[in-house]
């Protein structure tokens, strides 16, 4: 069994902002494969069914980013899951550029609050993660103001792309050894000529 989870704040204020990419690639996984968010269980809705003949849950946290390692403990200790091998969560990053997707098996936050939650609570740096680029905010913007904001037009146009992307490394994850799945999506080629790490 697996658990994949995609950070992000609830509520229809933040729907399309940025720093609900990670919300946004759950919901795409979910709808390709015909699940429902129907459930709700540790503080986030979920999504129960079988992918390619694995159980799968799928997770929003309901818990605002900045605390998200609460839901994502609950249902790791529901579920029994061990965080290493069966858990992945999604979500926005700064540091890479729009539409640069990359897979890891462990690492710091990065200064990502609900990564750092997430890390605070299991007491390890240790599980999977699909970091998807937003990149820096432009000249003059603060960065709470531009990962809170909405996608604008440009960037609109390259979401089904990033979602496609975000919805083959989900099936990665699940079908593949990490990292043979780390590779097929970080050689990937990039979505907008994109510069690599």
């Amino acid at each position: 069994m697996r658990l994949i989870v995609g950070l992000g704040n609830p509520g229809e204020k933040y729907q399309n902002n940025r720093h609900n990419v990670g919300f946004q690639c759950v919901a795409e996984y979910a709808r390709r494969h015909g699940l429902q968010f129907s459930g709700k269980r540790s503080d986030a809705r979920i999504a129960e069914g079988l992918i390619n003949g694995e159980k799968v849950v799928l997770a929003r946290p309901q818990t605002y980013m900045n605390e998200s390692g609460r839901a994502v403990g609950g249902l790791l200790r529901w579920y029994k899951l061990d965080p290493a091998r069966e858990l992945l969560v999604i979500y926005d990053d700064l540091d890479l550029p729009f539409a640069t997707l990359r897979l890891r098996a462990q690492g710091s936050s990065g200064g990502q609050r609900g990564v750092q939650s997430i890390i605070q609570q299991l007491g390890t740096q240790v599980f999977p993660r699909l970091r998807c680029g937003i990149g820096r905010p432009p000249p003059g913007w603060e960065v709470v103001d531009f990962v809170l904001g909405n996608w604008n037009a440009s960037e609109r146009e390259v979401l089904p792309a990033i979602y496609d992307r975000a919805v083959e490394a989900c099936d990665a994850f699940l079908r593949d050894e990490l990292p043979l799945a780390m590779n097929r999506i970080n050689s990937a080629p990039p979505l907008i000529g994109a510069a690599a790490e």
